[in-house]
């Protein structure tokens, strides 16, 4: 089934401990898109400045991408610069331009009005839900991404499109304050009060937990000798996690811990490259031989 990501596209310069790189494509409706592709057909909307030209478009080319939603705008596109330490949670923000972003209201094409599977990525709770009211028919599943910068200043307007959410992403931090609880259990419960039946959280270097209403599942990070650039990894999760839900069209306890896995797989990919380089030359072949890994990193017997 198709998949619709809303979210931003974007330029980002990056410096890390392997290297520098002044201008590569990103922004998480890219990862999202070519992690989640790996599955499924993906639909992507977002807005692209004047500088976004051919030869950018081409990383969607030859995947499951529709680009019908992507919009050009007069100016430039999202921009953001930052520096990583040795330590891949150690992050500088050093440049934010939100350029054509700043203005940017989604617009679904016709064609992606009956989309049965939605990720709304990290942007005003006001314009995810504005996403979901131009939808026609009510969606299989709903899946939503936040910050710290919604849940302090647009809490209200969160907690409302919370409501038409199924599935929630975010990393533990993000978990304590929504729920202004420090134990991530009840802080899950607290959360399902607003709306979600999943609590997907993104735990970076030590992995993902899921808690659902009826079941706890958690997943490590794949272990990588080298981390070259961990801006993408969540969102390369999330397209991971919703493209194998959409690819097997079904979701039950079974599939959503499935997701879990890919969701990791894909993230661990994300991260041996800069950019999006290593995700936009990945092969099924790849992605099944390091979800067999992960299952003798965990398998075991009683």
């Amino acid at each position: 089934m198709s998949l619709l990501v809303v979210g931003s596209v974007a330029f980002d310069a990056l410096e890390t401990p392997y290297g520098k790189v002044d201008r590569t494509l990103g922004g998480a409706a890219t990862y999202f898109a070519l992690a989640a592709s790996c599955f499924t057909h993906v639909r992507l909307v977002g807005v692209v400045g004047d500088d976004f030209t051919e030869r950018d478009r081409e990383v969607f080319r030859g995947r499951k991408i529709d680009t019908e939603g992507l919009e050009h705008a007069n100016g430039k596109t999202f921009f953001w610069a930052g520096r990583y330490g040795k330590d891949p949670n150690d992050r500088v923000t050093l440049v934010t331009e939100l350029n054509v972003f700043a203005q940017f209201q989604p617009n679904l094409p016709q064609s992606y009005r009956d989309s049965a599977y939605v990720f709304l990525a990290n942007i005003d709770p006001t314009l995810q839900r504005s996403v979901l009211h131009q939808i026609e028919r009510r969606p299989k599943l709903v899946a939503l991404d936040t910050m710290n910068y919604w849940i302090e200043r647009t809490p209200a307007e969160l907690q409302e499109t919370l409501k038409h959410t199924q599935i929630l992403m975010i990393n533990d931090d993000e978990t304590r304050q929504l729920a202004a609880e420090h134990n991530l259990l009840r802080a899950a419960a607290r959360i399902f009060k607003m709306g979600p039946r999943t609590l997907v959280i993104k735990r970076g270097e030590h992995g993902a937990m899921m808690v659902h209403n009826r079941f706890i599942f958690s997943v490590p990070a794949f272990p990588l000798e080298e981390v070259h650039d961990p801006t993408g990894a969540g969102d390369s999760f999330a397209g991971g996690f919703m493209g194998y839900l959409a690819g097997a069209g079904r979701i039950n306890d079974n599939t959503l811990r499935r997701a879990m896995v890919y969701g990791s797989v894909l993230g661990s990919f994300a991260v041996e490259r800069f950019g999006v380089e290593r995700l936009r030359k990945l092969t099924r072949k790849e992605i099944g031989q390091r979800a067999r890994r992960f299952w003798k990193l965990t398998a075991f017997s009683l």
